[in-house]
């Protein structure tokens, strides 16, 4: 399950308090008000740039009910780029505004905003190009379909593309995108009809992406089965499946899940390279696993974990029946295996 939307509310003003209370209400925020307007779980604060400096990055948004230019001049010591940044959206005291001012696509301050307005009453107020012209945005389709973004700078060059009304390429073999409108995308399946140097994005799971100027997106399609003996270390498990992946010019990009059997939940070097992946690993029951079948059954392991597969069960129960793109890769201390999963 994803992470909860963590949002903090700030009223600096009397007119603004009783608004701010309701927006934290509403979207389950903390709410920061000055002490003379704190009241119960309230969290008072005496300086506003200090308490934003403090946290700006341990919240995913930040929402003030106040002048955009206290907000500007508080929050920009503390930018640090549009890949990492939270959303911040400001209202006017009265509501009749929600201006989505930073983040908006990849934080999230354009939805936030309207979230915002819904509540207030009011207008939000969305300034990013792409959504001004009624446009698709490639970085806010790559986060809503679960796409990791291998380089952000080239997403400016493809939305500049579409602004100026031209339909940008589209390598997209598994339809991970689902973006196929022609008003928008000319559909390029065989690489060798790419032109080089034109605007265009790139959709794989493979490291195969021929034209650096591409803006290059890869679906998190790639689930990791991992088998270990007992002890072995996290970097051990990240080194094989780094190996593996370089080998099979895999994306590291891609890896959408990792699993094994229940036996391991209790294992910390598996639970720290799944940590270090950014997944939350799952654990199958090992009469779950015996009932996949897999290509490399092993005997010995059901002798030991109570099933003929642990790797090669586990990443097809994670891709949910997806295909092997990688049967069993054993050391003396792990095995993986990897299945592609049909959506992400």
């Amino acid at each position: 399950m994803p992470e909860p939307v963590k949002i903090a509310v700030y009223a600096l003003t009397g007119q603004g308090y009783p608004l701010a209370v309701r927006l934290a209400r509403e979207m389950g925020g903390v709410l920061f008000a000055t002490p003379r307007l704190a009241r119960g779980a309230d969290v008072p604060f005496d300086s506003l740039p200090d308490l934003v400096g403090g946290h700006f990055h341990r919240f995913d948004g930040h929402v003030f009910v106040a002048a955009a230019g206290i907000v500007v001049r508080c929050i920009a010591p503390h930018l640090r780029g549009k890949e990492v940044d939270p959303a911040v959206v400001c209202l006017d005291q009265g509501g009749r505004f929600a201006v989505s001012l930073l983040s908006g696509h990849l934080g999230g301050a354009n939805d936030l905003a309207s979230r915002c307005a819904a509540i207030s009453g009011g207008q939000a107020v969305i300034t990013t190009a792409t959504d001004c012209a009624g446009l698709p945005s490639l970085d806010l389709l790559a986060r809503d379909r679960g796409m990791a973004i291998g380089n952000l700078g080239r997403v400016k060059a493809v939305n500049a593309a579409l602004l100026r009304g031209e339909a940008v390429q589209l390598h997209d073999p598994g339809g991970y995108l689902r973006a196929e409108d022609p008003k928008y995308f000319r559909v390029v399946d065989d690489p060798a009809r790419w032109r080089q140097g034109e605007p265009g994005v790139w959709v794989s799971w493979l490291r195969d992406c021929p034209d650096e100027a591409a803006l290059r997106l890869y679906p998190r399609a790639l689930m990791l089965g991992v088998g270990c003996r007992r002890g072995v270390s996290g970097a051990d498990i990240s080194a094989h499946i780094r190996e593996s992946f370089r080998a099979a010019d895999l994306s590291f990009l891609s890896i959408g899940g990792l699993g094994s059997v229940e036996a391991k939940a209790d294992e910390p070097g598996l639970l720290d390279a799944a940590e270090g992946l950014g997944v939350v690993p799952e654990f199958f029951a090992a009469d779950r696993l015996g009932a996949v079948t897999v290509p490399n059954p092993s005997s010995g392991v059901l002798q030991r974990m109570g099933t003929p597969s642990v790797a090669e069960a586990a990443a097809i129960l994670l891709a949910r029946g997806g295909p092997l793109i990688m049967e069993k890769t054993p050391t003396d201390k792990v095995t993986l295996a990897v299945a592609r999963s049909e959506s992400c």
